[in-house]
């Protein structure tokens, strides 16, 4: 009876430094808890720039009006009838 006692005794010490201690326990498991949330933490923004991407996409296909407003403000187009005015102000220092 007392060297089951012993065998079983041996048996849970190797089964607890298995889950506490060893490469593939407790302190892994934790690990990988921690990298899955920040995944889907870079997911959710990922997902909300998708969604704005999406949206612009959207109104560029359907819409002159954006389209228009690009044109302007990254390319510096302008209409033929309209005249374009391109302010310079001086530094603070040279007033």
């Amino acid at each position: 009876m007392k060297t089951v006692l012993i065998v079983l005794t041996l048996i849970f010490v190797m089964l607890q430094y298995r889950l506490w201690l060893s490469h593939d326990g407790l302190p892994a498991l934790l690990r990988l808890h921690h990298t899955v949330e920040k995944q889907r933490i870079d997911n959710a923004k990922l997902e909300e720039r998708n969604q704005v991407l999406a949206a612009e996409v959207a109104d560029l296909k359907s819409g002159l009006d954006a389209l228009e407003e690009r044109a302007r403000s990254e390319l510096g187009m302008v209409k033929p009838e309209e005249t374009f005015f391109h302010i310079i102000e001086l530094p603070e220092d040279e007033q």
